[in-house]
């Protein structure tokens, strides 16, 4: 229950920072679409992801991207006077006691951001389950073709149409009011709405104070029937900003629950079929020579054929055990970036392959393609991937 409220906090943060309208951008731009590109109801139960640092009302210039925040990071992004950092991992992932800035924990180095009035958001396992995320990015490398999620996803709290009566000369107002608390947002696209026009009639009583025209007289308007979609979870928020922005002492209005579909495209991890069949070895070869991985370890015979594939970056886990309509078994491959002993083994007994590729290494190829999408985004902003984020691992030959 209560990952669950904290999930549902932090989406309604990221709702309420909803892309300003003035020149000058801001956090809260960089949160609008963040949780377009990779909505936080997808991200893993146990994950911590959002604005984790900063305010959404700072002001945005320039945004690095990291898949770690390291001293090494951070100190970057101080010399380059970033506003923002886009930490693919959570730096604040349990309670926290104390928040004193210093290298020695993640916390700290976190603290040290606000105290730098750095802004970080971290998306983690919600950009795993985006079709951008690096599960697609990984399996697009491998050759997978057609790559569906190995765990589908679906929106908990689902979305709601708003269909509001407004006169003409107020419709402009009561929209940007809706939009402004959540409303109108369909995927990459905001400030979404429909209207048609018509006419509206009111007969007020002795008690009524009519904007429009008088007590005790059937009145008739033009008005506009503005229709808006928004999620189920910022009702209360909506139907306070038509009450608030509507000219009307009693404004009309109808709220239409809507069903919701299965996300086909967002959900954990990747699978499918590879081009064509290739040995276990000459893909580990060439996945390690693409991420430039300083290790890559196999689970298999190098010279057996693999023909579908299964993708989950960083750590595979138990996921690809869990596939619906049967087990993973002869052909199959699991790219990852670890692999813990006893998944290993398990793999062996199924007559599956496996390739880890580092967790680091697996995990920072989707850095590239998700600047190029914020940088279309965030025109006015720039966007830089960091030098500084390092593998903590190291290859040694222990041979020499």
């Amino acid at each position: 229950m209560a990952k669950q409220i904290a999930r549902t906090m932090a989406a309604r943060h990221a709702q309420r920072s909803t892309p300003n309208r003035g020149n000058a951008q801001r956090v809260s731009d960089l949160c609008h679409h963040m949780e377009a590109l990779a909505p936080s109801w997808s991200a893993a139960d146990w994950d911590n992801v959002g604005l984790l640092v900063g305010s959404a009302a700072w002001p945005l210039r320039r945004i690095l991207l990291t898949i770690d925040l390291t001293t090494e990071v951070l100190a970057e992004a101080k010399q380059g006077r970033y506003d923002a950092i886009v930490a693919y991992h959570p730096p604040i992932f349990r309670a926290v006691k104390n928040m004193r800035p210093g290298p020695s924990t993640q916390e700290g180095v976190a603290a040290e951001a606000l105290a730098s009035r750095i802004a970080v958001y971290s998306p983690h396992t919600a950009l795993d389950a985006s079709d951008a995320g690096p599960n697609a990015v990984l399996a697009q490398m491998a050759g997978i073709m057609s790559p569906v999620p190995i765990e589908a996803a679906r929106e908990p709290q689902g979305r709601c149409k708003l269909v509001v009566f407004v006169p003409h000369e107020h419709v402009e107002r009561v929209a940007a009011e809706i939009f402004d608390a959540g409303g109108g947002r369909i995927g990459e696209y905001s400030q979404c709405s429909f209207r048609i026009q018509g006419e509206g009639t009111f007969f007020g009583s002795d008690a009524a104070n009519p904007t429009i025209g008088s007590r005790k007289r059937r009145e008739s308007v033009p008005e506009i029937r503005l229709e808006v979609v928004f999620p189920r979870m910022r009702l209360a928020e909506v139907v306070r900003a038509v009450r608030g922005s509507h000219p009307y002492e009693e404004p009309a209005f109808d709220v239409y629950p809507l069903e919701t579909p299965a996300a086909d495209s967002i959900g954990q991890g990747r699978m499918g079929a590879l081009m064509k069949p290739i040995s276990l070895g000459a893909l580990a070869g060439s996945l390690g020579r693409k991420l430039s991985a300083a290790i890559v370890a196999v689970v298999g015979k190098t010279s057996e054929k693999v023909r579908r594939g299964f993708v989950c970056v960083g750590a595979a886990g138990s996921l690809p055990f869990e596939i619906s309509g049967g087990a993973i078994g002869t052909g199959d491959v699991v790219l990852t970036g670890e692999i813990r002993h006893h998944d290993a083994l398990r793999y062996v007994r199924c007559g599956a392959a496996a390739i880890a590729l580092g967790h680091w290494a697996s995990e920072r190829p989707v850095l590239g393609p998700l600047s190029v999408r914020l940088r279309k985004a965030l025109r006015g902003s720039a966007m830089v991937v960091s030098r500084r984020d390092r593998d903590p691992f190291t290859a040694v030959n222990s041979r020499k």
